[in-house]
């Protein structure tokens, strides 16, 4: 989330404590001052309902809906709620997606359109995956006055002349479950936000460029690897920012008690199992104290809520013991594997060798592996940065390399250089 919120560097992904574990990283609350998280569930909420904007009968699919081709769009809705840069605008829009099984369902998102003159051919567009912002319906950036980033990249991307399609992912704004963490749900919400906000919004251009963040750095790797299927002639790459590539590159079995900030992702993978593959028991996955807070967790809040009720809980473990043999949870691990598959490039791959929530040694080991399948990759390494700080900082970079793409110019990979 946005660090203009005084969101910490654990709280725009996703990923295991366990994984984190394995590379000896202690994954602390934040590398932010102490303040600057709620100290309470009380305050907790208190700081989401001062961003929060209601939730409307605009997120309610029709309830004769039938399935159509993804990327339909069903409704479309300007909306002046937002914090955007002067003279931007806003439409929300309501689509046809799919989900990890392939089946219909519907996402929501908006569309920011920056201010001006329409340029010659359209709007350049960049579709935006942010990071994690909850499991529960409310959850949705689009619900937010800051669309959850706010300066963090998202607002600079408007004011830079880019229009920004933002999907929220199905099941967040829309009626769920949210299929969190899940690559490939989660990379259809991405492409399919794209052609239904062309329908939405006239003056939008041809060519897109995908850009990502944590939960969403993972979900443009897998927008790149349908590119490779789908072959969309306005698709021209994408940028994964501290995103997972590999959620199991050799796990540690052993859930230890873990930072009570870090222990929430527990809670929503559990949740994200379940929703991607509704036999799964999440009592199979979790202890009695983390089953004690799933469904206050998942429905009643989001980041900043689960944090303040995993700090009032105490550091108790809540993940069990040889939750890594179970079978839905290695389908997950399996279904979110990158690194081999074909992609579509180029495909921008950036971490911070400080990141405390996503391993900088996990991403470097993708990205070599995904080098060794030869696949059209760029590597950045920057140092001393933490998860939030790498997108925040790095901001103006990945314009720029957008630019490039966007106007046509030679791109080179790394792959093969230190």
């Amino acid at each position: 989330m946005a660090s203009i919120k005084g969101r910490t560097s654990s709280g725009g992904r996703c990923c295991f404590a366990s994984v984190a574990l394995l590379f000896g990283v202690i994954v602390g609350a934040s590398s932010a001052k102490a303040d600057d998280l709620p100290r309470s569930i009380a305050a907790a909420r208190a700081l989401e309902s001062s961003d929060a904007l209601p939730l409307t009968s605009f997120y309610t699919p029709p309830s004769s809906l039938t399935p159509v081709a993804p990327g339909t769009l069903i409704r479309a809705q300007p909306f002046r709620g937002y914090s955007l840069p002067p003279g931007a605008s806003a439409i929300r829009i309501l689509y046809e997606t799919r989900k990890l099984d392939g089946s219909g369902t519907v996402a929501s998102g908006v569309v920011l359109i920056p201010s001006g003159k329409v340029p010659a051919g359209g709007w350049p567009v960049i579709a935006w995956a942010h990071g994690t912002s909850g499991v529960a319906r409310m959850c949705a950036p689009s619900l937010m006055k800051d669309v959850e980033y706010g300066s963090e990249g998202l607002m600079p991307m408007v004011a830079a002349g880019y229009a920004v399609v933002a999907t929220d992912y199905a099941g967040l704004g829309t009626p769920g479950p949210h299929q969190y963490e899940n690559k490939f749900a989660q990379a259809n919400d991405v492409i399919y936000s794209v052609a239904a906000a062309h329908r939405a919004v006239p003056s939008l251009g041809a060519h897109w460029v995908a850009i990502g963040h944590s939960q969403g750095g993972t979900a443009v790797w897998g927008v790149a690897e349908e590119e490779a299927r789908l072959h969309d002639s306005g698709y021209l790459g994408g940028i994964s920012v501290a995103g997972d590539i590999n959620f199991s590159d050799d796990p540690n079995d052993d859930p230890r008690i873990v930072d009570p900030a870090t222990a929430m992702y527990w809670i929503y993978d559990a949740f994200a199992v379940q929703a991607g593959y509704p036999g799964f028991d999440v009592a199979s996955m979790l202890t009695p104290a983390g089953m004690g807070v799933y469904h206050e967790m998942t429905t009643k809040g989001c980041w900043y809520y689960g944090y303040a009720v995993m700090e009032a809980l105490g550091p108790r473990q809540v993940g069990r013991s040889g939750w890594m043999r179970l079978k839905a949870v290695k389908q997950w691990f399996h279904d979110n594997h990158s690194s081999d598959l074909p992609i579509r490039g180029p495909l921008l791959v950036i971490a911070g060798d400080d990141d405390r929530t996503v391993p900088f040694v996990s991403i470097v080991r993708g990205v070599e592996k995904a080098c060794r399948h030869h696949l059209p990759i760029e590597f950045w390494h920057r140092k001393g940065l933490d998860h939030d700080p790498l997108m925040d900082k790095l901001t103006p970079a990945m314009l720029a390399w957008t630019r490039d793409r966007m106007a046509g110019r030679p791109w080179h990979g790394t792959c093969g250089r230190p």
